[in-house]
């Protein structure tokens, strides 16, 4: 049996990028239990730490020029990112956040200015994002689009102007355009929420973009789009049976070289000599996923990912000139591929006809029949299971028990309809979407009916709760992490930058006073008599998408009536553990909680 913190350890090695000469990569790696910063010379290997951070993780990073690096970071999981500026050599550390409960993001980084990059803030604002062009040595601030109120999202040109937008009044969502940053705003396109067509980067000469739409259609495809116009134009890709929503392109070639798509797996398809160098890497690594994750500007080089459901994986450095590929890091060298459990893509019919698509891990050591199953519903719900490797599944498994991903109606990448079946869904379609794949595995004889367990996260965790209200006797146990317990509640206390989307939740959750009666039917926290599960609820006291309060008002639901329940809170922690030491106190009790009701036999 392997170490529970072998799985749950931070990696060794993550977000490997290259500097846009070539010559550094940087990365992010634990010091003091947090993810820190390092910058390795491509030539000899020795890496320097540039930043001592010991309250929290950098969450993510870029190279503003080849001496100096933007890093974000929040504080406890509030989520507001800061923005901090560092050079390659840890020198010259600024705080660029000018502000406390400042939320930022980085909108583009300027290839064609070293001193500048394009930051967004809710600096005037909580509820919108302004855009400003930082200053990456001084912290100074400039100015360069104001949020009209509505816009929910930034495109430059490749020039590095500022030239579209999206804009959303929670409904409908709209394309903004100007010819210069001096110009007012035109709207060019508007459409409903459920069909859009979404700007992806500009045509190389600046005049067109390129757009996923599903207009008129079912599934996502990529078109070019004409700016005068607001219409579509030209046909880039198709898929028949999933959404297409990433276009690849070479700046230095000034041509799109492909599209990535996700049916079981990721996929690629090449317009170009792009192909080329795809097949040379899938030749050297045949058999996992392999992705080009940074390029420098001149495309002579590159960093490569390689992994697959049963490694984490490793990066490789890429000499695209010679066509050499060189091994740099093994992400978790810790953890042995040949001791990790497969993940199967499988298939079910729901029981209204849809099909659901998902994944079924399973332990390697024992027979795939009447097995403890672990259901493990995704968050979102607008999101997606995806086939790679996964620590929480592979602990599972290493454990003994079967896990059973599914991609309920809702989850992103299977075309509109199938998104649209989910709307004033939550507890109703979407939950029996689950249940009938656990029914599924039951009919199959591998799973068995007295020992199965739901856990999720976020709206797997509402989908925890819910199963245990909507099919009490259905499941031996349960753990809600950070889920939404009750409906009226939730939309009450979401951040306030998520306000502009409220009238879209309305129409896709509900809305509390037009649809009061089905709110109240399917809010688990207000149907908590209907609960005879044994449960586990897991909360981040500082979480700003789904509160603390939700999780209370469950344990105080199910403790008025007697009802034991065990409730794990982590004073430093928002939507999600990040800690070691909390994610090692969380799944030890995972563990404990699921051998007590779902017992593995030797």
């Amino acid at each position: 049996m392997i170490p529970l913190e072998d799985f749950y350890k931070k990696p060794a090695i993550i977000n490997v990028k290259l500097s846009p000469d070539g010559k550094h990569i940087a990365y992010l790696a634990p010091f003091a239990r947090q993810l820190n910063l390092f910058v390795m010379p491509v030539s000899s290997h020795e890496k320097t730490r540039i930043t001592s951070i010991e309250d929290r993780d950098i969450s993510d990073y870029v190279w503003a020029n080849n001496d100096r690096l933007i890093y974000l970071k929040d504080r406890d999981g509030d989520e507001n990112t800061r923005l901090y500026a560092i050079g390659s050599d840890g020198s010259k550390a600024v705080d660029m956040t000018p502000e406390e409960t400042v939320k930022c993001g980085i909108v583009d980084v300027l290839d064609k200015d070293d001193n500048h990059i394009l930051v967004q803030m809710n600096l005037r604002n909580r509820e919108i994002f302004d855009v400003y062009r930082l200053q990456v040595y001084t912290g100074e601030l400039q100015l360069t689009a104001e949020n009209p109120g509505n816009v929910s999202s930034w495109v430059t040109d490749h020039d590095g102007h500022l030239l579209l937008a999206t804009t959303t009044d929670g409904v409908n969502t709209g394309i903004l355009h100007r010819k210069t940053e001096t110009d007012q705003w035109r709207n060019i396109a508007t459409y409903n929420f459920k069909e859009v067509a979404s700007p992806l980067f500009f045509t190389f000469d600046n005049q067109s973009i390129y757009v996923a739409s599903n207009v008129g259609r079912d599934k996502s495809a990529i078109f070019s789009f004409e700016l005068e116009t607001g219409k579509e134009t030209e046909l880039i890709f198709q898929h028949p049976e999933v959404d297409v929503g990433r276009l690849l392109f070479s700046k230095k070639r000034k041509v799109i070289t492909g599209v990535a798509f996700t049916i079981a797996k990721l996929q690629y398809r090449f317009f170009d000599e792009r192909e080329r160098l795809q097949q040379f890497i899938d030749g050297k690594l045949p058999g996992y996923i392999n992705s080009v994750t940074s390029m420098n500007r001149d495309e002579t080089c590159c960093t490569v990912y390689s992994g697959s459901d049963r490694t984490r994986g490793s990066y490789y450095f890429c000499d695209i000139s010679s066509m050499a590929l060189t091994k740099m890091f093994d992400l978790s060298p810790w953890l042995r591929e040949n001791d990790m459990a497969e993940m199967t893509p499988i298939a079910y019919p729901a029981r209204d006809g849809l099909t659901i698509h998902g994944y079924l891990t399973l332990p390697g050591d024992r027979e795939p029949a009447s097995l403890p199953l672990v259901v493990h519903p995704h968050g979102g719900p607008w999101h997606r299971d995806v086939w790679g490797f996964d620590p929480t599944v592979q602990f599972l498994a290493n454990r003994g028990f079967a896990v059973l991903q599914m991609n309920f109606r809702g989850s992103t990448g299977y075309g509109r309809a199938f998104m649209k079946a989910s709307f004033k869904q939550w507890g109703l379609s979407m939950q029996d979407d689950i249940t009938d794949g656990v029914q599924y595995l039951i009919d199959q004889g591998i799973a068995n009916p007295q020992k199965i367990a739901i856990y999720g996260g976020s709206y797997g965790g509402y989908a925890t709760l819910a199963g245990i209200v909507k099919t009490p006797g259905f499941y031996a146990c349960a753990i809600d992490g950070f889920g939404v317990s009750n409906l009226f509640s939730f939309l009450e206390t979401i951040p306030p930058y998520w306000k502009p989307y409220l009238e879209m939740m309305y129409e896709m959750v509900g809305h509390p006073e037009k649809d009061k009666q089905l709110f109240t039917e399917n809010s688990p926290a207000l149907n908590a008599d209907k609960i005879k599960t044994p449960l586990m609820i897991v909360q981040g006291k500082n979480d700003p998408r789904v509160k603390k309060s939700e999780s209370d008002q469950m344990v105080e639901a199910l403790r008025s009536r007697g009802v034991s329940v065990e409730y794990l809170v982590k004073e430093d922690e928002g939507h999600g553990f990040r800690n070691e030491e909390n994610m090692f106190d969380f799944y030890r009790a995972v563990e404990a909680f699921l051998m007590k009701h779902i017992p593995v036999q030797p």
